[in-house]
């Protein structure tokens, strides 16, 4: 990982919320509901505090937070709608798990993350936050964890075909398995195009709302053989 980096200056909860209003008014999510986005500046204000501890994130700007950590996850369930139980795997300290498991409260996450102490962190936001439906898995997920869930997503930079192989047991027939990526992928997807369990549903090309950052959600379809 990058240099540790700490944050100068943590933002209390009211004064996060207002700014993470008019960032998000000005990114195309002004309909966001306040109750959920303030949910979000608690969020932050605890990564921060982490931050300060352990390297856990290369973006300690409130910008960049909100729109390349916050609306980069929100922007998914604009692009696909997602079945549930999500499976986030390689989910870091929480990213895209957390502000999903935010929009969507009532639904069944499972985040997993192997490095003990995101893990913690995670724990911690779970019970600080109070996030119920949202389970906490401390390990590597592999070809032989058969936990089902009807989806997975990933930002992790592991290579679409090793991430298929290992949720090919845990991911129901017909299920997807979605690829947060950025714009130079279509190797991968040639590669991943191989795998005998699996099949390609669609590649969405998309820019996060008014700025120039590129990125590509690629879905595969769990066979139903």
């Amino acid at each position: 990982m990058s240099r540790h980096k700490k944050p100068q200056k943590i933002y209390p909860l009211e004064e996060a919320n207002d700014r993470l209003y008019d960032i998000f008014k000005n990114h195309g999510f002004a309909n966001f509901p306040h109750n959920k986005r303030k949910q979000l500046a608690q969020f932050y204000i605890l990564l921060m505090q982490q931050q300060t501890q352990e390297n856990f994130t290369r973006l300690i700007k409130f910008r960049d937070i909100a729109i390349k950590h916050f609306i980069d996850s929100l922007m998914i369930p604009r692009l696909v709608t997602i079945p549930f139980p999500l499976l986030d795997i390689g989910t870091g300290p929480g990213f895209p798990g957390i502000p999903l498991k935010i929009q969507f409260p009532e639904k069944k996450i499972i985040l997993a993350e192997k490095v003990r102490k995101r893990v913690e962190f995670l724990k911690r936001v779970k019970e600080e936050m109070q996030l119920s439906q949202l389970d906490i898995i401390g390990h590597a997920i592999n070809s032989q964890f058969a936990l089902p869930c009807q989806s997975v997503i990933t930002r992790a930079v592991e290579p679409i075909h090793k991430t298929l192989n290992r949720v090919s047991q845990c991911l129901s027939k017909g299920g997807l398995a979605l690829f947060m990526k950025g714009p130079h992928v279509q190797e991968e997807i040639e590669e991943a195009q191989k795998h005998p369990l699996f099949s390609l549903k669609e590649t969405i090309k998309y820019q996060l709302p008014l700025t120039p950052h590129q990125r590509t959600l690629v879905v595969f379809q769990r066979n139903n053989q």
